[in-house]
């Protein structure tokens, strides 16, 4: 992130916004300023991706399903806007912690021990990782505990649109992102890999809630997709993964997609129509 900040303080900040006196290394202003770019940031990004998601991608036909609730997708964006900057708090402590120089993210290739291959390796890690650390949290989240309390706010969308992908409740949004921030406090990433991780982690959490259930067939149960995530809404306890279905297969929570097997919301429609 300091990456994003530096280039926020040459090209904006410095300028126009801070008075010439305060430095740039002062961490009242470099919090301040991850608070301001965290939130426009993310906000950019589920905005962006989400309408071009759901304009683009999600069969609008899924809005006549039963389980669609009025004003839903008006709903869903005004719920991750309100939980947006919360769950930007606790994220900017540990965004502020990296831009200190706590994290093991490192600037040039030369730094890796291991040159590219270390970088490629790397990105493979970091989505293993964060796929195991994000099945367990998730898991969690739907124990009668914590379920009711911060998780089902999430699943009042049983056929969820993209902008359900950041309706979360701020607690469960942080944790569930918290293993894309603990990742480079444990192992070596490079900063713009980690720049490029981070957008494609929210991209995909929007493409599980896009009702587009299309995956190679070699790759159905290998990959966590949106007919998997679709079946997580509606049947509750199944498929807690993020991109893999190995830890679901591991916890013994995989369930085959109903998309997969002709009883999807799609082919419920259908029949409904033929009724």
């Amino acid at each position: 992130m300091d990456l994003v900040l530096d280039a926020a303080d040459r090209h904006l900040l410095t300028p126009y916004v801070y008075p010439a006196g305060w430095p740039e290394g002062e961490p009242c202003r470099q919090l301040l300023s991850l608070f301001v770019i965290t939130n426009l940031g993310a906000l950019a990004l589920y905005l962006l991706f989400g309408t071009l998601s759901y304009h683009f991608i999600f069969d609008h036909n899924l809005k006549n399903h039963p389980q669609f609730l009025e004003n839903q997708v008006r709903r869903e964006i005004a719920y991750a806007l309100r939980s947006l900057p919360w769950i930007s708090v606790p994220t900017v402590a540990l965004f502020f912690a990296e831009v200190r120089g706590y994290s093991k993210l490192y600037d040039n290739i030369e730094d890796s021990p291991y040159g590219w291959s270390g970088v490629f390796l790397s990105m493979l890690s970091f989505l293993f990782f964060t796929d195991m650390g994000i099945y367990w949290i998730h898991r969690a989240l739907h124990h009668r505990l914590l379920y009711k309390r911060f998780h089902k706010p999430h699943h009042l969308w049983k056929i969820a649109t993209p902008f359900a992908s950041h309706a979360f409740h701020p607690v469960d949004g942080f944790m569930q992102s918290l293993p894309y921030h603990v990742y480079p406090f444990l192992f070596p990433l490079h900063k713009i890999t980690y720049l490029g991780l981070y957008i494609f982690v929210n991209v995909w959490t929007i493409s599980i809630h896009d009702g587009d259930y299309r995956v190679p067939r070699l790759l159905r149960h290998v990959i966590n997709g949106s007919a998997h995530h679709t079946d997580h809404h509606l049947y509750f306890d199944y498929n807690y993964g993020q991109y893999f279905t190995l830890w679901d297969k591991i916890g013994g929570s995989y369930k085959s997609p109903t998309a997969f097997e002709g009883k999807g919301p799609h082919d419920y429609l259908r029949e409904l129509r033929e009724k």
